[in-house]
């Protein structure tokens, strides 16, 4: 008997001569066109059909993967603290210094959001946020807070370190060129320490890699 095909080829038909985005599953290829398009266009600007015409799928296609397109958003955005929030809660769990593990999440954090491949982050202030199909992104979001607080040794420092971090949304969106990401990341990170009138005891613990 033949066997069926994977459920991820249902509705994949792709317009003819259309070339994948980026070599992923149509999932990541339809996440990928719509960062680019929300980040560069806006989100109210953006519709379901320019997606789909972007991957080169019909627009049912992308319903079979996405029902709506606040959920396309919402997965966008929940991966932008995702990360940081796995990587923090492992340095809890090594018991660092909070100086030295401060320094570590910012760098990580900055990295994060320096190597999205679109600049997700500027999203962050829509109003649509603060509705229900996004309740997952503001709890990652302020677990993300609370654990630099935590770090910080205050809630207003750690604001503040947070606030800190997410300049570098700004500074993709304004500035033509940025200083290279490492230099970037670490300018960041002494910054934060400085903030909270820390210092860390020597360079960040290995740990995997931050986007660069």
């Amino acid at each position: 008997m033949t066997s069926p095909p994977p459920a991820a080829s249902v509705g994949r038909p792709r317009a003819s001569g259309a070339r994948p985005r980026t070599g992923g599953s149509a999932r990541e290829e339809i996440l990928d066109a719509a960062a680019e398009l929300f980040a560069e266009r806006g989100y109210a600007a953006t519709s379901t059909r320019m997606i789909a015409e972007k991957v080169g799928v019909r627009q049912a296609s992308l319903y079979y993967h996405f029902r709506t397109k606040e959920q396309i958003l919402a997965e966008l955005l929940e991966s932008t603290v995702r990360p940081s929030v796995d990587f923090a809660t492992g340095l809890t769990a090594r018991g660092l210094d909070p100086s030295d593990a401060l320094h570590a999440l910012v760098r990580y954090d900055v990295g994060v959001l320096l190597g999205a491949r679109w600049n997700v982050g500027i999203l962050y202030a829509l109003p649509e946020i603060a509705t229900e199909p996004f309740a997952p992104f503001r709890a990652g979001r302020e677990r993300l807070r609370l654990i630099y607080r935590e770090l910080a040794g205050g809630d207003v420092p750690g604001d503040l370190v947070l606030g800190l971090v997410e300049s570098v949304i700004g500074m993709r969106r304004d500035l033509p060129v940025l200083a290279p990401h490492e230099e970037l990341r670490e300018a960041v990170a002494a910054a934060a320490l400085r903030l909270v009138g820390a210092r860390s005891a020597g360079p960040p613990p290995p740990a995997r890699p931050a986007p660069v």
